[in-house]
């Protein structure tokens, strides 16, 4: 008869095996819907992530329902390391993340960000050329600046809006730079602007729709205090799945003990 842990096993390894066949099905949708290398992005993780569902609830399955010892002694092991590095990523995750605010701006709606604010890992991540340029062209491939523009505000309705940290960052200039509205992707410099600003970014921002800010330390600074946001929220999310994972290998120990004494005393079955 099989023991109740097998069976509680064999029951959450269902569970696990339907969340294989949903990622691998989502995995899938994306290959066929992804026009773009930021939407072909995540096509390959959720993949992996599918498969390697499918394998582990697949040798679970097999390890408590059909006792198969060998089997659920790979999978505890798998469940273990699996363990290991979500919790490693999750530390990771909170220190890499703790640094980092929005800046408040007088009379302004939104928050303003700043490079150096950020973590020395986080920062040296957006200021590698090849990573920046693939972080760009998502953000144009997004039209988070082209949505922004098409609002059509006044000035004094876009000074007091709430503008996400990339809105802020990448599509207008600093507040410092003193620039005179025209359009939320649109600002004319003042006369005799100096080139020699204490702000590089004043003097790296273009109206030209495909530059803007993109390439300024405040849209940098924007894309990390997303960045942040997410994370923040994928370690909490990794907190939840670790105990679930934790339950999942304590019930699994039961079973492989379980096995192992129905192997040892094959008279009793």
């Amino acid at each position: 008869m099989v023991r109740c842990s097998n069976g509680l096993l064999g029951l959450l390894n269902a569970g696990v095996l339907v969340l294989a066949v949903v990622a691998l099905g989502g995995g899938a949708w994306l290959s066929h819907r992804a026009s773009t290398d930021c939407e072909r992005f995540l096509e390959r993780p959720v993949i992996a992530l599918g498969v390697l569902l499918l394998a582990l609830s697949l040798a679970g399955l097999a390890g408590a329902l059909c006792r198969a010892s060998c089997l659920l002694w790979l999978y505890l092991l798998a469940l273990f390391l699996l363990i290991v590095l979500l919790f490693a990523f999750t530390i990771f995750a909170f220190v890499v993340t703790n640094r980092g605010a929005g800046w408040v701006v007088s009379g302004r709606g939104y928050k303003e960000y700043r490079l150096g604010d950020y973590s020395t890992w986080l920062q040296r991540r957006v200021e590698n050329a090849g990573n920046w340029a693939k972080i760009r062209s998502c953000l144009q491939d997004g039209k988070v600046c082209q949505k922004l523009g098409d609002r059509k505000e006044t000035v004094t309705q876009f000074v007091n809006s709430n503008l996400s940290p990339i809105q802020s960052g990448c599509c207008k200039p600093p507040t410092g730079c003193n620039f005179t509205y025209q359009s939320e992707t649109v600002w004319i410099k003042p006369a005799g602007f100096n080139t020699t600003t204490d702000d590089p970014d004043c003097t790296t921002w273009s109206n030209v729709q495909t530059v803007l800010c993109y390439d300024c330390m405040a849209c940098k600074a924007g894309v990390l205090a997303n960045l942040k946001n997410d994370w923040k929220k994928i370690a909490t999310v990794n907190i939840v799945f670790l105990i679930f994972l934790i339950v999942v290998y304590s019930v699994g120990c039961c079973a492989f003990r379980n096995n192992r004494q129905d192997n040892s005393y094959p008279a009793w079955k």
